[in-house]
């Protein structure tokens, strides 16, 4: 009988990445982007189900891809090394060399907002000449002719939806990620499509039904985002749909049938609707996964669902008229089945203030628990641990870690009011969630402090470092990846189109400035004492290499245990899946070193 050893690292990490993907217009292909070939690249597949064949060899991530509705080329978004500056280019229809269509100097950035109907005109938003408000322009891909339509002035605009006769067009203006004012243009004139843009609030997703009617998704005056239409012609507002406890997160116009279909987060998973508009009905529709990352509707009618669960990586799903789902992808962890892996059970407990806290927990399968536990705080801030597939939580828990990932203050999908807590706040209510959730895990027996790590990134990592220097009691041994380390040096070296929404999202440096002292980590230098690692991508443009450069230095200046891994060709997190794989077997030797 031939023995195998338990999964390797690489059996987890090699699930490919898709993040986004478009279907051709006679729907006889799909082109995706994904990691397939251990580099960001974009990948074809002709359909009904063939083999998938690679259409690019950029080696870089792709903001979007779309198809010209002649069929005649792709249209796709490129950066550099994940420093976040995207430009456009097109490639041949099968593939080949990418042809700049808008691009610009290094530190310029151009993203893609539209396509319009016959191909001719693409909408883009751009930093060229505006760097903290951003442009929006239009150019004639025949003709080359490029036009100005509209310059941001107080806010950072990005370009939404266009009308089918290209007289109007919808931009959002975002103040903070929770006030997200949407505006209607047309003959040089804008006007807000909800009713007083001076109320915080959010409005997204606007699509054009016909030239005269918008719906969009809003919390308007609400706890929870519904849908809600504006009628140009009239200038009026109106509510449309409104679901019970959970968010309207995306919609998606089918014009054939006229259904509008709606993407609702309920907690940690997903749900999907269509809304009938002419019959004012709506109707839940069965989805295979748990997430969904994106949704389209080809003009049969069939849909197309990319999406994954917490035992399922990402994958690209086909329904068709009679309600069934296709995969069309077959992406999967290697050599295992979701039975293998671990689906998390969802808790929730009370913090400090007698906030709920919803709770996703991996438990390691007996047979290879090894009695410690990570401590996991999400990324975002204003984001949210999801049943989505984390190649990197199932690697731990496959080798015996449990995972513990709180929704904490300032998380997505528990309303406008929770999500808005972590505003102005970063180091405190949504620090003692993360304390409250360590005294869970405790008190329930799932850990104890001599038997707990703590990993996290971006704001996570920010969280693990502040954690460190302010609980260190708590942890065996820490590892931050790309967090910032002094809320002072962040907030003046975010990218420019940042920086009009940072006083309302993290504060003022100067008014706030106890604060600041308070909730950055490098404050707490003398209680860091704990082994750490910490991990960097060296082009990152939000959280750029300095934060980690000067944590680094500090701690080693002290005699603190520091391990630092910095990643040439990153930018934030991890685009390279060799990079990716790299990383986590570092932190799994880490993890190993300090048991």
């Amino acid at each position: 009988m031939i023995e195998f050893p338990k999964p390797d690292i690489e059996q987890y990490l090699r699930s490919s990445a898709i993040t986004h993907f478009a279907v051709s217009p006679d729907e006889s292909s799909l082109v995706f982007n994904t990691n397939l070939s251990g580099e960001m690249n974009l990948w074809k597949l002709d359909l009904p189900n063939q083999f998938p064949y690679q259409v690019s060899f950029h080696n870089e991530n792709s903001q979007f891809v779309a198809y010209d509705p002649e069929n005649r080329y792709l249209l796709t978004g490129i950066d550099h090394d994940g420093d976040e500056n995207f430009q456009i280019y097109a490639l041949p229809i099968n593939g080949g060399v990418p042809q700049p269509v808008v691009t610009g100097e290094s530190d310029e950035k151009f993203y893609f907002s539209h396509l319009s109907e016959d191909g001719e005109h693409l909408y883009y938003t751009t930093n060229k000449g505006n760097p903290n408000y951003l442009n929006l322009r239009r150019r004639n891909l025949n003709t080359k002719e490029d036009v100005q339509l509209f310059n941001g002035e107080e806010a950072p605009v990005e370009l939404e939806a266009v009308s089918p006769d290209e007289e109007t067009f919808v931009y959002l203006q975002a103040y903070a990620n929770t006030y997200q004012i949407l505006y209607l243009h047309t003959n040089e004139e804008s006007m807000p499509l909800t009713p007083d843009p001076k109320i915080v609030h959010v409005a997204s997703g606007p699509v054009f039904t016909d030239n005269e009617t918008i719906y969009f998704v809003t919390n308007y005056q609400s706890e929870f985002s519904y849908l809600a239409a504006f009628d140009l012609k009239a200038k009026t507002f109106k509510e449309v749909l409104k679901f019970d406890e959970r968010e309207i997160s995306d919609l998606i116009y089918h014009k054939a049938s006229k259904t509008l279909y709606l993407v609702t987060e309920h907690g940690v998973a997903d749900e999907l609707y269509a809304y009938d508009i002419e019959a004012g009905e709506v109707e839940e529709i069965d989805i295979p996964i748990d997430t969904i990352d994106q949704l389209k509707a080809a003009k049969s009618g069939n849909l197309y669902l990319l999406g994954n669960s917490a035992v399922e990586p990402s994958n690209i799903y086909k329904r068709d008229a009679g309600g069934d789902w296709t995969p069309l992808t077959n992406n999967r962890v290697m050599g295992m089945s979701s039975d293998d892996l671990v689906d998390p059970e969802i808790v929730t407990y009370k913090s400090y203030d007698d906030t709920p806290i919803e709770s996703l927990l991996f438990k390691a399968k007996p047979e290879v628990a090894n009695g410690y536990t990570v401590f996991w705080p999400h990324g975002g801030p204003q984001s949210s641990e999801r049943k989505s597939y984390r190649s990197y939580f199932q690697f731990l828990a496959g080798i015996g870690y449990n995972v513990f990932a709180p929704n904490f203050r300032g998380s997505t999908g528990y309303g406008a009011e929770f999500v808005k807590l972590v505003e102005q706040d970063w180091g405190h209510g949504p620090r003692l969630d993360c304390v409250e959730g360590i005294e869970w895990l405790l008190k329930n027996g799932y850990t104890d402090q001599e038997h707990l790590f703590l990993l996290g990134g971006s704001y996570g990592g920010y969280m693990s470092l502040l954690l460190a220097g302010r609980h260190p009691e708590y942890f065996r041994a820490v590892v931050d990846v790309c967090g910032p380390s002094d809320l002072f040096s962040f907030y003046n070296s975010v990218p420019e189109d940042w920086k009009p929404i940072m006083k309302l999202w993290l504060g003022d440096p100067e008014k706030d400035k106890d604060r600041f002292i308070k909730d950055s980590p490098i404050t707490y230098l003398d209680q860091m004492t704990k082994p750490m690692f910490i991990i960097q991508g060296a082009n990152d443009p939000r959280v750029v290499k300095k934060e980690s450069d000067q944590m680094v230095e500090a701690l080693r200046d002290k005699g603190v245990e520091v391990e630092y891994f910095v990643m040439e060709n990153e930018g934030h997190g991890f685009s390279k899946k060799e990079n990716e794989i790299k990383a986590f077997r570092k932190i799994a030797e880490f993890f190993d070193k300090y048991q």
